[in-house]
């Protein structure tokens, strides 16, 4: 009786306890779960803030929009032309030429008007640059420099150059004929040289060329309003 009563005594007190144990076992299992899943997502954190220490102060979205602008000048003079560009810097070269060459005729007489040999070389070392940008614009591109315009007898046309024989009579004229002949001539030349610059801004695609042409209206235009003052003084 002895023995069986133990045994009923350990029946009734083993479900409990077997039930205790494993309540215990879950609740160690669950700790430990939460445990690493703090832990991992505090090393996911720590990764992330180290990767971010790799670089600091790094704007992500510059690398891209920064890419284009490397190869920005190269498309802009051998990718992006078309005819009017080439006829542009190919008719412009020698109409630039023409005007440093009226330049020097001039400021080389002894004599000639202060202000007129004044505008003389600012007009020379506004155009001798252009003439150097336009010619490696046309090697760029792969096109003649010369383009069929140097040589020929201008002044006949809406380019506004001068002839064979109007520079000859301003390299042969005195200090005063020659100011006013230099001012009465660049005036109908930088004329025609606003022509042009304007078909290029309206059929023009190089974005280089087609801000010269605007340059050269805009610069152009004012040497004319001086031009004419002065020629009204002498």
């Amino acid at each position: 009786m002895r023995d069986n009563n133990v045994v009923r005594r350990l029946n009734s007190h083993s479900p409990s306890t077997e039930g205790h144990t494993v309540n215990k076992a879950k609740t160690a299992l669950k700790a430990t779960i939460a445990t690493l899943a703090l832990a991992a997502n505090v090393g996911l954190a720590g990764c992330a803030n180290d990767n971010a220490g790799d670089m600091p102060g790094m704007d992500h979205g510059s690398g891209s929009s920064q890419a284009p602008s490397s190869t920005g000048a190269s498309s802009s003079l051998a990718g992006e032309f078309n005819n009017a560009d080439v006829m542009f810097a190919q008719g412009m070269i020698p109409h630039h030429q023409q005007a440093v060459s009226m330049s020097d005729i001039t400021l080389k007489k002894p004599g000639v008007n202060a202000d007129v040999t004044a505008l003389a070389k600012e007009i020379k070392a506004a155009q001798q640059p252009e003439i150097d940008a336009m010619t490696g614009w046309l090697k760029a591109w792969g096109q003649k420099v010369d383009g069929g315009m140097g040589g020929m007898d201008h002044g006949n046309g809406d380019d506004g150059m001068a002839t064979d024989a109007e520079l000859e009579q301003l390299d042969k004229a005195n200090a005063a004929d020659a100011a006013r002949m230099y001012l009465e001539m660049m005036t109908k030349h930088h004329e025609g040289a606003i022509k042009m610059a304007q078909t290029e801004m309206k059929d023009g695609k190089n974005p280089e060329a087609v801000q010269l042409a605007k340059d050269i209206v805009t610069s152009q235009q004012k040497e004319i309003i001086a031009m004419e003052e002065l020629l009204a003084r002498l």
